[in-house]
């Protein structure tokens, strides 16, 4: 944001570098593209390591793009994003249907409740479940099991804001800044 905008979105909203924070601080038409670029930062090296190696190997490369994105090297391994749409993205590198089968999950459950973080929670949750289902290869579920605990832990002020009833849903148009006289 700072190149386009002057601003670090680390100092706004939630102060993370993901999507939702960025859709939540300057609305869809950033939003979607930052949504996009979290996605592809998983699913390319995931689906170039499954293809040309083996599925452990996209695993390895989908796990090392999500923490990349929660801790990235560019902002000095500081606090960057949740990984969600990183780890989305690398399920649809290694096991196409698991991960689009959890993006289903993710935007029913978003749908239902407006709350990008039961979502995620839900949606992650879900991986391990609909790989054993889908007797997908041991790599793939374990990572499931893995990335599912991580997008656990990385929500965990956002399960303490929900259980306290703070956590804000998510709109999808930006209040109106008030006219300043």
């Amino acid at each position: 944001m700072r190149a386009l905008r002057g601003e670090d979105i680390r100092k706004t909203g939630s102060g993370n570098i993901g999507a939702t924070n960025v859709w939540r601080t300057y609305g869809a038409r950033l939003g979607v593209p930052v949504m996009f670029l979290d996605t592809m930062k998983g699913f390319v090296p995931a689906l170039l390591a499954t293809i040309y190696v083996s599925h452990l190997a996209g695993v390895l490369a989908g796990g090392a793009a999500m923490l990349g994105h929660w801790r990235p090297l560019f902002l000095r391994f500081e606090k960057g994003g949740k990984a969600v749409a990183t780890c989305g993205g690398a399920f649809f590198g290694v096991a196409p249907v698991v991960g689009g089968l959890g993006a289903a999950v993710w935007i029913t459950v978003f749908v239902l409740f407006r709350y990008p973080s039961v979502a995620s929670i839900v949606a992650a949750i879900s991986l391990p479940v609909i790989a054993v289902a889908l007797d997908e290869p041991w790599p793939v579920i374990a990572f499931g099991s893995i990335a599912a605990l991580a997008v656990i832990l990385l929500h965990r002020p956002n399960i303490s804001r929900l259980r306290s009833g703070t956590e804000t849903r998510f709109r999808f148009r930006r209040p109106a800044e008030p006219v300043k006289s």
